[in-house]
């Protein structure tokens, strides 16, 4: 006789309705009472704020940037089935417009987490209503990495000026190898 009932959740199971229902705890995150709208807004400050004085390049792309989506930290863990978690603000003209979850869900060969902030430049008018437009946005290799703590130095050359959306990474702390955004999908969702 086997021990699987069918009311037994497994743990594969356990962790992909977990990693399912987190776009629903970023809901809850803007409950009744909550501020939020203000703690992201405060988090998307300091982020610029250290951004701007690690990699003082990156001032030069914010002022040419029709928009940027700041995500102050990202939290990725797995081990076989791996996720992703984290939320940030639109900026256009320097105030928020918007505020979006990022989520990643993947099965494979990985251990390991890791956390990361990072800032998507979106350098066109297009580029920027494709993503304000689109329910759930997701990172592709159309966006430009040009920047992660692995020796990299940003490049505000002709290159990255001519991309529609530029990646910028940094501040990774963790033991998982390499930050991406690709396969990050981006949510509106209510502070």
């Amino acid at each position: 006789m086997s021990d699987q009932s069918p009311n037994r959740l497994s743990r594969r199971g356990f962790t992909l309705a977990a990693l399912a229902s987190l776009p629903a705890l970023a809901a809850c995150a803007g409950g009744v009472g909550s501020n939020g709208g203000a703690e992201i807004d405060a988090r998307v400050d300091a982020t610029l704020q250290q951004m701007y004085s690690e990699y003082p390049a990156t001032r030069e792309l914010s002022q040419k940037a029709a928009g940027m989506l700041v995500m102050p930290l990202i939290t990725e863990a797995g081990l076989g089935i791996g996720g992703g978690y984290g939320r940030g603000a639109l900026r256009v003209g320097g105030a928020t417009v918007d505020y979006y979850a990022a989520t990643r869900a993947n099965i494979g060969l990985q251990i390991g987490a890791q956390q990361y902030a990072h800032v998507l430049f979106f350098m066109t008018d297009a580029a920027l209503a494709e993503f304000r437009r689109s329910d759930g946005w997701a990172a592709s290799a159309d966006a430009t990495l040009v920047f992660s703590n692995q020796g990299q130095t940003i490049r505000a050359d002709t290159t990255t000026s001519l991309s529609p959306v530029i990646a910028v990474i940094f501040g990774q702390a963790g033991l998982k190898v390499g930050a991406t955004v690709e396969g990050l999908k981006y949510s509106r969702i209510l502070p």
